[in-house]
């Protein structure tokens, strides 16, 4: 057993298992929700949580990741986080206040078209933007500076609010999507608050940090990834947006995805490690090594995808009523067609990682931007609600891991400029909770 732990990177087991309850609260948090609201009010929550965790998600995971890339590269020099903390916040600061007036420049049609005439639930999604940005800016630190013990405290009592929170709300018999919402805001800002100390502690004067150091990959880096939470989370989104009249359809999408995603959880402990490896056979030449590691990482993946589509196409329409009491609009066909759209999205994550090691952030980009748009394409043909957007969820995930394949063969493994290798220890954590919901 002690070989085995051995052989994990330093911290994994830390984050994983804040990692594991952050994703047991998404299915508590929405299993609750589900039984205490009405069809349009879960509605208007499941559209919320799919605005906050594709913005959220999107603009400030890549935050983190630079924060924790500039913060391990000073540490490595014995210098303090203190002004990459400076910077990554006021980033952050203008990343949000940029959200924030979109937001409030759209506040009426949001509130009329997605939350059912509720302005109150515009206000909520501001309040859970805010407590991601913090969040991810924090984690980015805790990263960087291997405390991981701290790390995955943060996701860990993230995860435990939720859970003791929605379990307060159902047991004290709340139907007001507001308050289901406002768990969003309030759980990861205590997290922060309970995990500030080590941070606070670390920080101090130095050296200034040059802003091309830190925004130098952040552009594309956040092209990508807001991309990405498009392709798996605007389904529910384009289905209220579709018919606003139909609430059950959304409500019973987010149900589904949320089942349907399992593997995408499983992903996430595997990815640490994945573009550390392929970054190190792609930068010394080993061809062999890049091509066999990437085809088990696809084998893997691959796996997973199968064996989550036969659970969630055998069970799926089942296990969403008895869970989520979700309404039953959706059939065996509905949940095979998601399940196609999360094997493609495995794929594209895999090959995501080997354009990354090669330095080919540009690349990504457009395959996500091509991935996207075959998805914006296949959602305005003509055809029920459910199916226009499952269609859309496979065939977006299908063009972008596509896409991806055919630029990597046409490229080869060879980096496009000479990328520096970190040490294993100090990519583990940037950037692993981004996929959980």
């Amino acid at each position: 057993m002690r070989r085995l732990l051995h052989l994990v990177p330093p911290g994994t087991l830390a984050v994983g298992g804040g990692l594991a309850l952050l994703g047991l609260a998404s299915y508590v948090h929405l299993a609750v929700a589900g039984h205490a609201l009405d069809l349009a009010d879960y509605s208007s929550l499941s559209v919320l949580w799919s605005i906050v965790f594709t913005l959220g998600i999107g603009v400030f995971i890549p935050v983190e990741q630079e924060v924790a890339r500039v913060v391990a590269a000073r540490r490595s020099q014995g210098l303090p986080p203190g002004p990459v903390l400076a910077r990554g916040a006021a980033v952050a600061t203008v990343v949000l206040a940029l959200l924030v007036l979109a937001t409030l420049a759209g506040r009426r049609a949001l509130t009329d078209r997605l939350f059912a005439g509720d302005d109150t639930m515009v206000v909520v999604l501001i309040g859970a933007l805010l407590a991601m940005a913090v969040a991810y800016t924090t984690r980015g630190v805790l990263s960087g500076l291997q405390l991981f013990p701290w790390y995955g405290t943060q996701l860990g009592v993230d995860g435990g609010l939720r859970i003791a929170l929605v379990a307060g709300l159902g047991v004290g018999g709340v139907t007001d999507p507001v308050w289901y919402g406002a768990v969003l805001v309030v759980a990861p800002l205590l997290s922060v608050l309970v995990t500030l100390p080590p941070v606070l502690r670390a920080v101090g004067g130095g050296v200034p940090v040059a802003w091309g150091t830190l925004l130098r990959g952040l552009g594309l880096l956040t092209v990508s990834s807001l991309l990405s939470q498009v392709v798996v989370n605007v389904g529910v989104i384009n289905a209220r947006l579709i018919d606003p009249a139909d609430v059950a359809t959304a409500g019973a999408l987010l149900s589904a995805l949320v089942l349907v995603r399992i593997p995408l959880f499983v992903f996430g402990s595997m990815q640490a490690s994945l573009l550390p490896g392929l970054a190190t056979t792609a930068t010394t030449g080993d061809v062999a090594g890049f091509h066999g590691l990437l085809r088990r990482a696809l084998g893997v993946v691959t796996a997973l995808g199968v064996a989550g589509a036969l659970g969630a196409v055998a069970l799926g329409p089942w296990l969403v009523r008895r869970l989520f009491d979700a309404p039953g609009v959706l059939g065996h066909g509905d949940f095979a067609w998601l399940a196609v759209g999360t094997l493609a999205y495995l794929w594209a994550m895999v090959l995501g990682q080997a354009l990354l090691a090669l330095d080919r952030h540009r690349a990504q980009a457009v395959s996500w931007t091509i991935g996207v748009a075959a998805l914006l394409a296949v959602t305005v043909v003509p055809a029920p609600v459910a199916l226009r957007v499952e269609l859309a969820y496979a065939a977006g995930s299908v063009v972008v891991a596509a896409t991806m394949a055919v630029l990597l063969l046409r490229r080869g493994t060879r980096p496009a400029t000479p990328t520096p290798i970190r040490p294993l220890d100090d990519v583990v954590a940037p950037g692993v909770s981004g996929g959980i919901r």
